[in-house]
């Protein structure tokens, strides 16, 4: 570089480019402690897990709902759209993209920081990690 500041618009640029990539604005979460508090007041809402069946044998939180990321999209109209929704995976990164998605369609979606796997190490230590 030759010392020279990048410009106002390479900035704006990058931000255009990221937010394509599906690094823009944050997805609403809770934490799992949240998440333990909805289910010990016997909140109604629909936990939906999209993890593979492989991790679901594996570890699992009671009540939850299969529907693997990559079924989603074809599998929208299983899914109450009145009902507020919860969606874990194993640490975050694939909920966050389900709950993206579910907004995008209409749905009131919030991921669960740190998945399962944060589920298992401050919630239910039972709960297998993997």
């Amino acid at each position: 570089m030759s010392g020279r500041r990048p410009s106002l618009t390479a900035f704006a640029a990058l931000a255009l480019i990221l937010s394509g990539c599906g690094l823009g604005a944050p997805v609403p979460e809770i934490s799992v402690q949240e998440l333990k508090a909805k289910i010990d007041r016997k909140e109604t809402f629909v936990l939906l897990d999209v993890r593979e069946p492989k991790e679901y044998a594996i570890a699992r939180i009671a009540g939850s709902t299969l529907i693997p990321l990559g079924s989603l999209p074809d599998r929208l109209g299983e899914i109450d759209k009145n009902a507020k929704l919860i969606v874990h995976c194993k640490s975050g990164g694939r909920s966050a993209k389900a709950v993206r998605l579910l907004r995008e369609k209409g749905y009131d979606a919030v991921n669960v920081a740190g998945g399962i796997d944060a589920w298992s190490v401050s919630i239910d230590t039972s709960v297998p990690r993997y």
